[in-house]
């Protein structure tokens, strides 16, 4: 079966959960990228890995502009979690899936051989090969999330949106006998976690959240809005020359 078929014969609630970033709140902080970490379980980086071989979920690029004042922009940059996302078309275990019930690509290391045509097809390089199996200082173990499966050497893994809240959400508005979960119930650690504000969470289907408003915006755009992959993930600025140089080059990885 084709993704677009499986978006075609999907008869559960479909939402669009998108993050909206905004480049004017954030400060580079990195809490995001932190929060991420914790919340899925990554390890440490060994000594002997770099900016290419460590594993990040979350990158904080800081963008250097034309800005008279010399201030950065950064730009926290995970999966874009594309609408029409090219790493599904290229993986042969379909190791990555497009849910139609939220519009979030999934990873599935159990599948994942490691071919790594998903990094290649990725034009945001939002994706991490495990080099090394996964290694954690004594007594931190115990700081383990139990909800999130601890991935082996060999495979790929990327941002989810934290898609095991959305399964305690679910869990939570079964029990409580409703057909969808409250929308306070699902939100990713790293919009939990930004002390400025500059993530937005929602669905975008719901014209009436803050979301959808956001994703209207004149201020908002895409990375690399040309190559026509949808992303749920937007960003928003007061400077012109910002979105337009983001939203036709991108952000190059180090």
């Amino acid at each position: 079966m084709t993704m677009t078929a499986t978006k075609q014969t999907s008869t559960l609630p479909t939402h669009r959960y998108t993050l909206v970033v905004d480049l004017d709140r954030c400060n580079g902080c990195g809490s995001c990228a932190t929060a991420c970490a914790v919340e899925n379980n990554i390890p440490p980086a060994p000594e002997r890995s770099n900016v290419r071989t460590g594993v990040v979920w979350l990158r904080v690029h800081d963008v250097a502009t034309v800005d008279p004042s010399g201030r950065s922009t950064f730009v926290p940059i995970p999966c874009q979690q594309c609408d029409e996302p090219p790493c599904v078309d290229v993986c042969p275990q379909r190791a990555v899936e497009y849910d139609p019930r939220t519009g979030i690509v999934g990873q599935i290391p159990v599948r994942c051989l490691g071919c790594r045509y998903c990094m290649v097809a990725c034009p945001y390089h939002t994706r991490s090969f495990n080099w090394w199996s996964p290694e954690w200082p004594e007594g931190m173990k115990a700081s383990l999330n139990p909800d999130v499966s601890i991935r082996q050497r060999g495979v790929v893994e990327k941002c989810n949106f934290c898609v095991q809240r959305l399964q305690a959400a679910r869990a939570k508005a079964a029990a409580a006998g409703q057909a969808d979960i409250d929308p306070a119930d699902y939100v990713p650690a790293c919009v939990e976690a930004c002390p400025s504000r500059a993530l937005s969470f929602g669905d975008a289907n719901d014209p009436d959240g803050e979301v959808a408003k956001l994703a209207k915006d004149p201020e908002s755009f895409r990375l690399l809005a040309a190559l026509g992959t949808g992303p749920k993930v937007l960003y928003r600025s007061s400077d012109p020359v910002v979105r337009e140089r983001l939203s036709r080059t991108g952000v190059t990885r180090g």
